[in-house]
């Protein structure tokens, strides 16, 4: 996993909200490597009290997206033309996940 979890700001109001980054290289996927590492993150963050968890991902990414989803990430916009590939201006899915215990 590279980058667990980087804070989106350095200013107090955001103090619980952060970006995370799964990445399995292509020989282990399809074995449950991103779903436990992706869980495990979701639980430590609660445990350290971040409260949100966002994610950009490229939309045709629907592996990483199906992924998130299924740990309680659920999609709240698109970024356009946000991130630059090479050349190439790349418009970014933004999915997060809230803790349940915190501003319920």
């Amino acid at each position: 996993m590279d980058g667990p979890r980087s804070a989106v700001s350095a200013r107090p109001v955001y103090r619980g909200v952060a970006e995370v980054s799964v990445y399995v290289a292509a020989a282990t996927r399809g074995r449950g490597v991103g779903k436990t590492l992706l869980q495990t993150l979701v639980q430590e963050s609660e445990v350290n009290g971040i409260w949100t968890l966002q994610a950009g991902i490229f939309p045709e990414n629907k592996g990483s997206i199906a992924l998130h989803q299924s740990c309680g990430f659920r999609k709240v916009g698109m970024r356009h033309r946000i991130g630059k590939l090479g050349d190439t201006w790349r418009d970014v899915l933004l999915l997060e996940r809230r803790n349940p215990g915190v501003g319920a």
